[in-house]
């Protein structure tokens, strides 16, 4: 990947983190540091609980890195089909930017209620009270399964790659890049009630999502209207950008 796609992945998913994530996930985050952690318990402890958590949640987003990946991957044997993927992959970033403004409801309507299984209420209830070290960890892993419109425009990105290691390292990146904000939360709660600089955040990084889209937009086009390059070349390009 470019490093200019590496630099904006990481600045969307960091200011996007301060809005979207901790208005999303700001409760999660207070529910578990109001009942799994002793108020009592060194800052270390509580630290420690924190990451925990959080990388719970980043290696939920790596495995659905390389699941959507791995999927972008099967569509890409031709110079027009790498075109298409990425005009469909642009295109729905924009609508995920649109949506992530609150004009339009694109996501919305693509959530399921994967969490409103009882399977996944009963997993979610006993971890949550549980107070083992682990426990922290896999209720990060439960997290990152929630239906959120910020990791499926992610998810979008990954499967652009059409590589599953690539996808991955998108979805590792996003996750990475968000653990400060919510790590933040854990210990200032003030965070969450900070509506005018989440606004301000989430406008940033919905018009940061919007350009992204645009960008990939032009390079499903580019690939379209440029056929002399082989199959091998647009194959191997795919896997570079």
């Amino acid at each position: 990947m470019e490093t200019v796609n590496i630099l904006t992945i990481i600045s969307i998913a960091f200011l996007g983190s301060f809005g979207h994530c901790i208005g999303m996930c700001g409760g999660i985050v207070l529910a578990y540091s109001t009942i799994k952690i002793e108020p009592k318990s060194s800052k270390v402890s509580q630290g420690v609980a924190h990451l925990l958590y959080s990388f719970g949640r980043v290696f939920t987003y790596t495995i659905l890195g390389a699941i959507f990946g791995a999927l972008g991957g099967v569509v890409t044997f031709s110079n027009n089909a790498n075109g298409v993927l990425f005009l469909v992959a642009g295109l729905a970033m924009i609508l995920a930017g649109l949506s992530l403004m609150g004009k339009i409801k694109f996501l919305t309507l693509i959530e399921h209620s994967f969490s409103s299984s009882s399977i996944y209420k009963e997993a979610f209830r006993a971890v949550l009270n549980s107070h083992s070290n682990s426990s922290f960890f896999i209720l990060g892993m439960l997290n990152g399964l929630l239906p959120c419109g910020f990791v499926y425009f992610f998810a979008i990105t990954a499967a652009s790659t059409a590589s599953p290691f690539y996808g991955a390292f998108v979805m590792m990146i996003f996750g990475l890049s968000t653990t400060p904000a919510m790590f933040s939360l854990g210990f200032l709660t003030t965070l969450s009630s900070a509506t005018n600089f989440r606004n301000m955040m989430m406008s940033l990084s919905s018009f940061a999502v919007i350009i992204y889209g645009v960008f990939t937009v032009y390079k499903g086009y580019d690939y379209i209207t440029r056929p002399t390059k082989s199959i091998t070349e647009c194959h191997v390009n795919s896997k570079l950008n």
